[in-house]
C-alpha cells in the first residue's frame, strides 16, 4: 500500500502549529540559539525562505524552548510572536524583515509561566496582540503595516474592584502590578448584537474590547484561585453566547450570554462537565466536542450540549502506561472539523477520524503516525486536502486525497 505521508522533515523545537496560505507553509521554531521563521512549499516541503533572530528563552518548568504562538499569514505579510515576546513582521513572499517589536522591552511584562503563547490576530489594519503589559497594557493594537502602537488597554483600570466570580466569599479584585495578564489563549474577533467585539481570554478572565479604539465593553473574572494555573483555550462564540473553560483545580466551564447592549454578560450555566486545558472545543449544531482534563490520567473525550451543559457522551482517554505513554488512546488531544467529521490528533501521535454524533462517540478510523511521538500539542492543520502534523522535532504532511495508482510519497 502507498504511504499517506507526502513528506516529512526534522524541525526545531516549539509547540507552534504551522500556518498555510495557498502553497506557502510557515513554521516558527527554535533551532539552537535562534528562533526561526521558515517558509516551505506546502506541497513538497521544499525550503522557500528563512528568517532567524537570537533567542535565549528557557522554559522554567522544563518544557521545550521553542515558540508557542502560531504565525499569521496574509497575502503580503507574515506575523509571528516569539516565546520571549519578539513580534515580527516579514514580507510573505521573500521573508524580508519589515518591522519588529520587542514587547518585553517596550512594556513591563511580568515573566510568564511557559513563555509567550498567544497568537496575534488581524482586524482591519490593526494587529491585536496579548502583550500582558502592566499596569494597563494587557492587549496592544499595532499598525499592521508599520508596527507602531495604536492603542493599549486592559489591566488595573478595568479589573480593579470587579467581583471575583467563582471564588469563595464576596471578594473583589485588588490589582497587583506584579500579576501576569497574558494567557495562552488567542483573541477572538466576533460580531455580537451587530457590534464588532475583540474577546480576550486573559489570565484574569474574559475582556471584550472595541477593536477600533480599545474601549472596554465588559470584564468577566474567570480563573483558578491557584497561582500556578493558566487559561489557554480560545473562547467559543455562538450567536450571543460565549463559552470559557480551564482545567486547573476544578474551575471547569462557564457559558455567558452577552446582553443586547453589548456591554455586559450573564451566566447561563457553570459546571465542571468540561475542563479544557489547551485545545479549543469544536462546536457543531448545538453541541461541543472537546478533550477535557488537565493531565494525561484525567483525559476524557466528551460531547456536551452547549446551551444546557448536559453531558451527551464521555470516553476515557488516559494512557495505558503513563511511564511509556503508550499511544493506545488519544490522551489530551486536539481536533478540527472537516466535511462533517472530526480529525483528532492525540498527544502521542495517534490520528483519528470521528463522526459528529452527539448520541455516541463514533470512531471511523485511527492511524498511529510513525514519525510522531509525545508530545503532539499543536492542533492539526488542514489545507488543500493535505494534513500537517507536528511534535517537538518533526513536521509531517499527509495526503488525504485519493492516492493515484503508482504515485509515491515525496520527501524533500
Amino acid at each position: 500500500p502507498i504511504s499517506p505521508v507526502l513528506w516529512d522533515k526534522k524541525v526545531g523545537t516549539g509547540y507552534s502549529a504551522p500556518s498555510v496560505r495557498r502553497n506557502l507553509l510557515v513554521l516558527h521554531h527554535r533551532v539552537g540559539e535562534e528562533e526561526v521563521i521558515e517558509a516551505f512549499a506546502a506541497d513538497s516541503g521544499r525550503p522557500v525562505w528563512r528568517y532567524a533572530y537570537p533567542s535565549h528563552f528557557a522554559d522554567p518548568y522544563g518544557y521545550n524552548n521553542g515558540p508557542r504562538g502560531t504565525p499569521l499569514l496574509t497575502a503580503d505579510h507574515c506575523y509571528a510572536f516569539g516565546a520571549e515576546g519578539k513580534l515580527t513582521c516579514l514580507d510573505a513572499q521573500t521573508g524580508k524583515l519589515l518591522w519588529q517589536r520587542d514587547t518585553a522591552t517596550d512594556w513591563n511584562v511580568p515573566p510568564a509561566f511557559f513563555g509567550v503563547g498567544s497568537s496575534p490576530v488581524l482586524e482591519g489594519n490593526l494587529l491585536l496582540v496579548m502583550v500582558g503589559g502592566q499596569p494597563n497594557s494587557g492587549v496592544v493594537a499595532f499598525d499592521a503595516r508599520t508596527g507602531k502602537t495604536v492603542w493599549e488597554r486592559v489591566g488595573e483600570r478595568n479589573w480593579q474592584g470587579q467581583p471575583m466570580r467563582g471564588w469563595q466569599g464576596d471578594q473583589t479584585v485588588q490589582w497587583d502590578t506584579s500579576e501576569k495578564q497574558a494567557s495562552y489563549s488567542t483573541p477572538v474577533v466576533a460580531t455580537i448584537h451587530g457590534q464588532r467585539q475583540v474577546l480576550c481570554f486573559m489570565r484574569q478572565g474574559l475582556v471584550s474590547l472595541n477593536a477600533t479604539n480599545g474601549a472596554v465593553n465588559f470584564s468577566f473574572w474567570f480563573r483558578s484561585p491557584v497561582t500556578d494555573s493558566v487559561n489557554a483555550m480560545n473562547p467559543i462564540v455562538v450567536d450571543d453566547l460565549i463559552l470559557l473553560s480551564a482545567a486547573y483545580y476544578k474551575i471547569g466551564s462557564v457559558l455567558l450570554r452577552v446582553k443586547p447592549d453589548g456591554r455586559s454578560v450573564e451566566e447561563v450555566w457553570r459546571s465542571t462537565v468540561l475542563e479544557v486545558h489547551w485545545s479549543t472545543p469544536i462546536y457543531h449544531e448545538g453541541f461541543l466536542y472537546a478533550f477535557s482534563g488537565r493531565n494525561e490520567p484525567d483525559a476524557r473525550f466528551r460531547c456536551v450540549e452547549l446551551k444546557t451543559g448536559k453531558l451527551m457522551w464521555d470516553r476515557e482517554e488516559r494512557w495505558a502506561s503513563h511511564s511509556t505513554r503508550t499511544p493506545a488512546v488519544y490522551g489530551r488531544g486536539s481536533c478540527i472539523q472537516a466535511e462533517g467529521k472530526l480529525i483528532v490528533l492525540g498527544e502521542g501521535g495517534l490520528l483519528g477520524l470521528f463522526k459528529l454524533n452527539p448520541q455516541k462517540p463514533e470512531e471511523v478510523s485511527r492511524f498511529q503516525v510513525p514519525q510522531l511521538h509525545y508530545p503532539c500539542w499543536a492542533a492539526p492543520v488542514l489545507s488543500h486536502q493535505r494534513l500537517y502534523l507536528r511534535d517537538e522535532d518533526r513536521l509531517v504532511c499527509l495526503d488525504l486525497a485519493s492516492t493515484r495508482e503508482g504515485e509515491r510519497p515525496r520527501k524533500p
